[in-house]
């Protein structure tokens, strides 16, 4: 059963076999362009995915404990990356429904010419038909490398619920968390909430992803359990973990480098005191130099960071309060991320763009500030 979001363009007459509104979707289509069963409004892949699963497990009544193989194919316009997030969902549907899922294949191998969109197929096996499918062929969209990894799918699958949970779990989480637990929250929604904003500045300098890479970031770390926390070194180890996972480009190895060599600092102390986190600091922005090879000046989250940790780093030495030392802190990461808007890029994907990059502070920068002031109220 397949889905389209548009028609194609038949090149005899060069118009689409059919148009469709912003705000609807294809049902049930034919292979070739036809028009589907039923119209209906866009939905989420995972509910869309299910939709189409659905009608295909309750028309073959498939039975727990049965053998399957899976293709999800491509219409033609559809990235090979949507096509991932089918097959994921797809993969997952049929192991919910207790089917063995014997092979999976993911790609565009029949097309209905320039058609966004793709279909779902699932046919029942036996290891006679595994061994016809399995066989050697010379046709070029039929290749064992588009076989996909099916053990690996269910993984990575998203929640239905979008990972919410409920006011009273909520509740009862906070009141087991440590102070570091509540401040590193703080952070991650932090994030989450300035996904517009790092989008925009990201998309006018980088890849635009920035935004989303943050938001991740966010979720990855408010879904930690509490067996991560069991000391403030532990917890920024498996935080670094956490973010090298969650944080897609560059920036996740650069947090999660960052966080083992604050980390390994915190771990020589027992009790770890504002010097002790002044040195994991600075020693973290170092990291981050070394690994991407950039110096403050050159519009870099390293123009938040280093000015922040050296401005910490000084007040503590200074003996000034431990508050008035962090508020020090973010003025000098937020002086610093402004001051970006008007550097020349040196490094990175914004070195590019050279001058149309300036005008706009750069995105890594301000996600910096965001976190930094996050942790304001928890540092005393």
């Amino acid at each position: 059963m397949g889905v389209a979001l548009d028609g194609c363009t038949l090149p005899a007459t060069r118009q689409a076999s059919f148009s469709l509104a912003d705000d609807e979707i294809e049902l049930g289509l034919g292979i070739h362009g036809e028009k589907g069963v039923q119209r209906t409004q866009p939905m989420p892949a995972d509910e869309l995915t299910e939709t189409l699963l659905t009608a295909i497990a309750d028309d073959l009544q498939l039975a727990d404990g049965e053998r399957v193989v899976l293709l999800v194919n491509g219409l033609g316009a559809t990235p090979p990356m949507e096509l991932a997030v089918v097959a994921r969902a797809a993969i997952n549907g049929l192991r919910q429904r207790g089917l063995v899922i014997e092979r999976a294949w993911c790609g565009t191998l029949l097309s209905a010419l320039n058609m966004p969109g793709c279909s779902i197929s699932v046919m029942r096996v036996d290891d006679a038909r595994l061994a016809l499918l399995d066989a050697p062929t010379s046709v070029g969209t039929w290749r064992d490398t588009g076989r996909v990894n099916v053990d690996g799918a269910v993984g990575v699958a998203s929640h239905a619920n979008g990972g919410a949970v409920s006011g009273e779990a909520t509740a009862t989480r906070a009141a087991q968390r440590s102070t570091l637990q509540h401040a590193f929250d703080a952070a991650a929604r932090a994030l989450m909430g300035a996904e517009a904003r790092l989008t925009e500045l990201d998309s006018k300098a980088g890849d635009g992803d920035l935004g989303s890479s943050m938001k991740r970031a966010g979720e990855a770390v408010l879904a930690m359990p509490d067996t991560a926390w069991p000391s403030e070194a532990d917890a920024l180890a498996e935080l670094a973990v956490t973010l090298r996972r969650a944080i897609a480009g560059s920036s996740g190895p650069f947090y999660a480098t960052a966080l083992l060599r604050a980390s390994r600092r915190l771990a020589e102390s027992r009790a770890a005191s504002a010097s002790d986190w002044a040195d994991a600091f600075d020693l973290a922005v170092g990291a981050i130099a070394e690994l991407g090879g950039a110096q403050p000046g050159e519009r870099t989250m390293l123009d938040a960071l280093r000015p922040a940790a050296d401005a910490f780093s000084a007040a503590v030495r200074n003996g000034r309060p431990l508050s008035d030392a962090w508020a020090a802190t973010v003025d000098a990461a937020q002086k610093g991320a402004d001051a970006t808007a008007s550097m020349m890029p040196r490094v990175g994907r914004a070195s590019y763009l050279g001058e149309r990059a300036v005008g706009e502070p750069d995105g890594g920068a301000v996600a910096v500030v965001c976190w930094l002031r996050a942790l304001t109220p928890f540092v005393c």
